[in-house]
């Protein structure tokens, strides 16, 4: 005896309607997305033109100096090297565990931005909390 055999249905997805949703998804992003334009700013930093007050001169002061070319000076004292971890013994060194001292950072007018931020974060790693930035008063 000889059995037909069922024939089976073809299985098969349809994408049609997963290639319209990604479709309408791409056009929904495409049109809600914000561009950013990027503008390069020229700015020119102000000078003091503040009255100077005249505080006693603290002992315990921690002034860095940052010159034209990056170096460090630190209580008077040049670094060797322009690096932070340089940078960071040498107010170590100076400041052993007192983090409350006044913390003065005199840069350069041609100094490089980063050497001043380098500083700034070195004072922020060791948790000095009294940070300022000495100006100069302006030739009026």
């Amino acid at each position: 005896m000889k059995f037909q055999r069922q024939r089976r249905e073809e299985i098969n997805i349809n994408l049609t309607p997963l290639i319209d949703v990604v479709f309408l998804l791409l056009i929904f992003f495409m049109v809600t997305t914000t561009f950013t334009r990027e503008s390069h700013l020229s700015i020119s930093l102000p000078e003091s033109s503040g009255e100077t007050h005249s505080a006693p001169q603290e002992v315990d002061t921690i002034d860095v100096v940052v010159g034209s070319e990056g170096q460090y000076t630190v209580n008077g004292q040049p670094l060797v090297s322009h690096d932070a971890l340089t940078l960071k013994r040498a107010v170590v060194k100076l400041a052993g565990d007192k983090r409350d001292q006044p913390f003065v950072i005199t840069a350069d007018a041609n100094a490089a931005h980063q050497s001043v931020v380098t500083v700034m974060d070195v004072a922020g790693q060791l948790g000095f909390s009294k940070l300022s930035i000495s100006t100069r008063k302006s030739d009026d």
